[in-house]
């Protein structure tokens, strides 16, 4: 059993239950900095939880067994969360290796300019990086993970493929893309290497799609997302990436539907990042964003228990795990300090090393250059350093609120382009609502319904009072 996958669940109440909804009273009730915070659901049943640790439990009362479970396991549980959250162990490298897009989407995190006038790696270029990658991480158990990311990658697919032939003895590799310029055989190819395929698409209709993601070849990226995903067809390693704006918020039900008739296995639905100032308008209202996201949830739930097709919404299986079993989270922008220059980094195609992609075209963050610096010197560099001292902690509001660490107040590099990293989310009730929710259906015992079914064969019971 793999030791960082523990279900962590204090108790619950296991009286039969009407079909009422269950709503827990969150954002309306303060919040202890330390200790156990303590509210209600709309059964009247006692919610508590440490924010520290995330030692929480769901029942009628606060059992005195719960108190003294806690007691025993505080400090355990103290420590466990303090070496996940401030550890500086690299396991993943986001790799540009263009700056340009045949897209102009216009949320994108990347500079316009840079997306037009940008410079491309070249295949030589590429197996240097990955050499040197090679190198930094020998001797390591695990398989250390390379994702080309950023613009399009697959403007420079002989390199990128190049490299996956290369080395996929020696990493596992993922690819974010449009589709726009994928073949049936790059389909097959990417398969056969068990690379892990992510494709943008926001909505369910090629209207709503194209304008959001438009390209000048075709419209839009929606007919030829929508081959992909015929091609991939139930691909294990398939992920659709949905960004949230105010034109596509009304649309998430349709498009789990939509996706789970296509057999996508896992899709996020991200909300739109406001780094750079052509995105900030298309900030969808939290609380339309908020109940189409949950309808959306309950809609793969619901989905997933009577097909033998299972669609789960990642970042919601994320916020299950910060509850249930907080060091099996994978997603790292929900986590604070976030993972940015600490378990993962982004290389430029210039070779700068910067701690995430949403720091592209954001002065004084990069921690050198790969073809000149090493990433030993990258992860000790000042910029990385700065990401890393972000805590919630040290935030106004996110200090006293008790879903601090499952939240994570993201993220940094859009705060700091909004005037300074040290404050809440711009999506903060969004998240606390999504939270609300989350601990709902862990008391209506519906959490395997929204993880991955193998994930769920990796948690084991850490403590347990039922």
């Amino acid at each position: 059993m793999r030791q960082d996958r523990k279900r962590v669940i204090a108790f619950r109440d296991v009286r039969r239950r009407t079909k009422k909804e269950v709503t827990f009273i969150i954002s309306d009730t303060s919040m202890s900095s330390k200790g156990l915070a303590v509210w209600k659901d709309s059964f009247d049943n006692t919610v508590f939880l440490d924010a520290d640790n995330a030692f929480w439990g769901i029942g009628p009362f606060i059992p005195r067994d719960a108190i003294s479970l806690y007691e025993k396991f505080k400090n355990r549980l103290d420590r466990e969360i303090n070496d996940f959250r401030f550890s500086t162990e690299l396991s993943a490298i986001y790799i540009d290796p263009t700056d340009r897009c045949n897209a102009r989407c216009p949320y994108c995190y990347v500079p316009l300019k840079t997306r037009v006038n940008g410079r491309s790696m070249s295949t030589k270029e590429l197996d240097f990086i990955l050499g040197k990658i090679q190198n930094y991480f020998a001797g390591k158990k695990r398989k250390p993970v390379i994702i080309f990311h950023a613009s399009e990658p697959l403007l420079v697919k002989d390199a990128v493929f190049f490299a996956i032939h290369k080395y996929h003895r020696h990493f596992k590799f993922g690819l974010q893309t449009n589709a726009t310029l994928m073949k049936k055989e790059d389909a097959v190819f990417l398969m056969r290497y068990r690379v892990g395929v992510g494709i943008s698409l926001d909505a369910s209709t090629a209207l709503i799609n194209n304008r959001l993601r438009p390209d000048a070849a075709n419209g839009g990226n929606f007919k030829k997302a929508l081959l992909a995903l015929d091609w991939l067809d139930g691909y294990p390693g398939l992920n659709v990436i949905t960004t949230v704006t105010k034109h596509n918020v009304h649309n998430l039900p349709q498009m789990v539907k939509f996706l789970h008739k296509k057999r996508v296995p896992c899709v996020l639905l991200n909300p739109v990042r406001l780094t750079q100032k052509n995105s900030r308008g298309l900030k969808p209202d939290q609380d339309v964003f908020a109940n189409n996201f949950i309808r959306a949830v309950d809609t793969a739930m619901a989905l997933s228990k009577k097909s033998k097709y299972k669609i789960i919404v990642g970042n919601f299986a994320n916020v299950i795990l910060a509850i249930v079993a907080p060091t099996a989270r994978r997603l790292m922008c929900d986590i604070s300090p976030c993972g940015g220059g600490r378990c993962f980094f982004t290389i430029t195609a210039s070779g700068e090393m910067i701690p995430c992609g949403e720091f592209i075209g954001l002065k004084g963050f990069s921690g050198g250059n790969i073809f000149k610096d090493s990433i030993t010197d990258a992860m000790a560099s000042p910029a990385f350093k700065k990401i890393r001292s972000r805590k919630v902690e040290a935030i106004e509001e996110c200090d006293t609120c008790a879903l601090r660490n499952i939240c994570g107040a993201p993220c940094p590099a859009e705060l700091h382009a909004l005037g300074g990293m040290r404050q809440k989310s711009v999506f903060c009730e969004f998240y606390k609502k999504i939270i609300e929710h989350a601990f709902k259906v862990i008391a209506q015992r519906k959490e395997a319904l929204c993880l991955r079914s193998e994930g769920l064969k990796n948690l084991q019971y850490q403590y347990a009072l039922a």
